[in-house]
């Protein structure tokens, strides 16, 4: 993305995760700010929603929301109380967070951050007192030091959500990233997804990858980096992260979309991996 102009494909991402609300039942991922946060930016075409890609990516971008999500849950049982959603665009966890204990930090491009407080402003949604925007433009500043200014307490545990935003980086921004993730203390995890190297898909699956990829690249956010799940596991281990955990299409789809009657679910050959990788 360039710096100074909110993203572009933010904004689609939080289209389909508004029309997974309206479309699909049950939702993967409930959520009731979605449809508010765009308010009349969002206007649903049901026949471009309901074609198999559309629906596809839209199955994607609700599990993998409610994949971190799980992970956060799972963590605040175990007594985290810092949550940092790394390129956060338009998610709305922040404000519907059932954790009153948690402290949720939104890390992303100051211009992003001014799009979406306007957008929130629109939608009369309130700034919850546990949420800390941290706008941050890495050219200037790294991460750990844009987390500290914000008040995260490095001296603690958190969970780390980076949705959407691996396929985006250079491979030296992904790895400066989780080895400043894999520095803080034991208990802390961060989980993501990943694009699948080219060369493991089909002719097919390719055709539609690189029809995505050139609109991406025509937004201004090309693709670049991917791997295979070998590679992000040694990437992560060479991070020194002690556990990862790796999920493809098939394993999801049995966790998310298991005995549905409408048929949402990802496709086989599947759009991208869930990884989660523990300090």
């Amino acid at each position: 993305m360039e710096t100074g102009r909110a993203s572009r494909t933010a904004f689609r991402v939080a289209v389909r995760r508004a029309a997974h609300q309206v479309l699909d039942r049950p939702c993967v991922l409930l959520d009731p700010i979605a449809v508010p946060l765009l308010g009349p930016h969002f206007a649903l075409d049901r026949a471009r929603e309901m074609h198999p890609i559309a629906r596809a990516f839209r199955a994607f971008m609700a599990m993998r929301s409610r994949y971190a999500e799980d992970r956060l849950a799972d963590a605040a049982a175990s007594g985290v109380t810092q949550y940092v959603v790394l390129g956060a665009g338009l998610d709305t966890f922040a404000y519907r967070n059932p954790f009153p204990q948690v402290r949720v930090f939104e890390v992303d491009f100051p211009a992003t951050q001014q799009w979406k407080r306007g957008l929130l402003v629109e939608a009369r949604i309130a700034e919850p007192a546990n949420l800390t925007f941290v706008p941050l433009d890495f050219e200037h500043k790294t991460l750990a030091a844009g987390l500290a200014d914000a008040g995260f307490n490095a001296a603690q545990p958190a969970i780390f959500g980076w949705l959407g935003v691996a396929p985006y980086l250079t491979l030296d921004a992904f790895r400066s990233t989780l080895q400043t993730i894999a520095r803080l203390p034991a208990g802390t995890s961060v989980c993501f997804d990943y694009a699948l190297s080219p060369k493991m898909l089909s002719p097919l699956r390719r055709l539609a990858f690189e029809a995505l990829a050139a609109r991406v690249a025509a937004a201004g956010e090309p693709f670049r980096l991917f791997f295979t799940p070998q590679e992000l596991e040694s990437e992560l281990r060479s991070a020194e992260f002690c556990r990862v955990d790796q999920h493809d299409s098939d394993q999801l789809n049995e966790i998310y979309f298991r005995d549905r009657t409408d048929g949402l679910k990802l496709p086989s050959e599947g759009l991208g991996m869930m990884a989660t990788a523990s300090v």
